[in-house]
């Protein structure tokens, strides 16, 4: 007997993701889950602290897409904040897509690469429905793998995007960054920033990339007109939420119930509430609703005028489960994986 797995590096999972559209993987999840066509159960979570005294964690996201051809799936990723002084990425692990029959893992792929990937196209997903109609200047905050992630894909889908301003606590790590975009997009004009906060001044699309667990930036830190990606934990203030023009999320619940970020905590203490509530509380602001609702045409898009408007995305296990069955798809067009037998007996092979 033989139970055959695909396994799919890195670098064939950045082959096969050269073939694909990944902004549009995910509007089209985002109107599946507005429109309740998907599983999306609570993340599995666990926290400890290394050796080196770092915050460390492992997240399991498990997510369906249902329907006529139903995809099931999981995503495994760790991270801890002392990686970087090893060389290592902050965040790494694997994504799984079962088999729907057998409910046996059929395939799996490294979700450090597809992870940022579709993190960065949700965030261009969302700016091209929320965001200002022309985008020439982009700041990012933290400079690490999902700021990579970031440029190439506002390169790939925004072209008037000409300025790009960064800003990381480790200059080394913008200094990097900087030279990497620029050997590969000369035609971009790519400048450090001096503090977190005039790079945040710098931009008309600020996104905010770093592990931060403390709050730090204020409403007076974004210029009017500008659209605010708060793709980590803890860099917004509270005065920021409270008064945006508006605040966009991708599932209000999976925000609500995590306490960790800053917007699940206003949540849980009746500071903002879910957009469509039947009550606000004194002083509480709801959410304005979520991409996905914008995209299905469920409700008007909002793009910055003379304020700011918020994109808090949770981060959904569906978005993963779409791109990997995607990539999937063209590794096998193109003969990519390596098929290994998870039972080895009576001859079993790895090849």
């Amino acid at each position: 007997m033989t139970e055959e797995i695909v396994v799919l590096h890195r670098a064939d999972a950045r082959r096969c993701a050269e073939l694909i559209d990944p902004v549009a993987i995910v509007e089209s999840v985002l109107r599946r889950h507005a429109d309740g066509r998907v599983l999306l159960p609570t993340e599995g979570y666990m926290a400890w602290t290394n050796s080196a005294g770092a915050y460390s964690r492992s997240i399991a996201m498990l997510g369906a897409l249902t329907g006529p051809e139903p995809v099931y799936g999981l995503k495994l990723i760790n991270a801890a904040v002392s990686n970087p002084a090893k060389g290592l990425e902050r965040a790494g692990g694997i994504s799984v897509l079962f088999d729907p029959e057998t409910a046996r893992p059929q395939f799996i792929a490294e979700a450090g690469y597809l992870s940022g990937l579709r993190t960065a196209a949700y965030t261009v997903a969302s700016l091209r429905s929320l965001g200002p109609e022309e985008i020439e200047e982009v700041s990012l905050i933290g400079c690490g793998a999902l700021a990579r992630a970031h440029i190439e894909l506002i390169t790939r889908y925004l072209p008037s995007a000409k300025n790009i301003h960064l800003y990381d606590l480790d200059p080394a790590r913008s200094a990097e960054l900087q030279r990497w975009t620029e050997e590969r997009w000369p035609d971009l004009a790519v400048a450090q920033a001096a503090t977190a906060r005039s790079c945040a001044q710098a931009g008309q699309v600020v996104v905010m990339l770093t592990v931060s667990d403390t709050p730090y930036a204020g409403l007076d830190w974004f210029r009017p007109g500008s659209f605010v990606a708060h793709v980590s934990l803890d860099d917004l203030c509270e005065d920021v939420f409270a008064g945006a023009e508006a605040v966009f999320v991708d599932d209000a619940e999976l925000i609500r119930e995590n306490p960790r970020r800053i917007l699940g905590r206003l949540m849980q203490e009746g500071k903002v509430i879910s957009p469509g509530a039947d009550q606000l509380a004194a002083g509480a602001r709801a959410l304005s609703g979520t991409l996905g609702a914008v995209l299905l045409g469920q409700q008007a898009p909002i793009r910055p005028s003379d304020g700011v408007v918020v994109s808090n995305p949770f981060g959904m296990s569906i978005l993963d489960v779409a791109m990997v069955a995607e990539v999937r798809r063209v590794a096998a067009e193109n003969g990519l994986g390596q098929r290994i037998d998870l039972i080895g007996e009576e001859g079993g092979t790895t090849r």
